[in-house]
């Protein structure tokens, strides 16, 4: 199993919108009223930007969630298996975790998570059916989704051609 070159981590990977909503739906939307507490991504040394192969993690209150995209439709989600202490061996490159490097989710810690969404993409293209998993908090979005082969991230509104997979958490 490739591990991404972060010790102790092994993916577990789902390649359907049903398949991660039975997995994981009903523990991101236990997720619900924590605070964002901190994110986490790999850092590519040398470029100065973010490695966008590797997992992202947030922390709501203590339950970190990490994300990972990779192919043109799998996703792992992992629960409290990474420490971002610990360094990142991928041969080749110079890598680090960097804690709260963007300020569009910086600006969201503290706040209390109200919603989490998982979506899959519709539109005609080669990114039909990839999955994204979305965050709503007060002031903002965080949505990690797969941008072929490789995580993304998004901080505004869903984009129209992303159909929700589960349903909303009663608020």
């Amino acid at each position: 199993m490739f591990t991404f070159g972060i010790a102790g981590y092994e993916p577990r990977w789902t390649n359907s919108p049903r398949a991660a909503e039975a997995v994981h739906g009903h523990r991101l939307r236990a997720l619900v009223g924590r605070p964002l507490t901190g994110f986490w991504l790999v850092w590519d040394e040398r470029d100065d930007e973010w490695f966008t192969d590797c997992p992202v993690l947030l922390d709501f209150g203590g339950e970190q969630v990490e994300i990972n995209h990779w192919k043109f439709d799998d996703l792992s989600i992992t629960w409290n298996t990474i420490d971002p202490q610990q360094p990142v061996d991928w041969p080749g490159f110079a890598l680090h975790w960097r804690a709260n490097a963007l300020p569009e989710p910086r600006a969201l810690l503290g706040l209390p998570l109200q919603d989490v969404e998982l979506r899959s993409w519709s539109g005609d293209d080669a990114a039909h059916g990839s999955l994204e998993v979305g965050f709503v908090l007060p002031e903002g979005r965080i949505a990690v989704h797969n941008a072929l082969d490789e995580n993304g991230l998004s901080f505004g509104p869903p984009d129209p051609l992303s159909r929700p997979v589960t349903r909303r958490t009663p608020r």
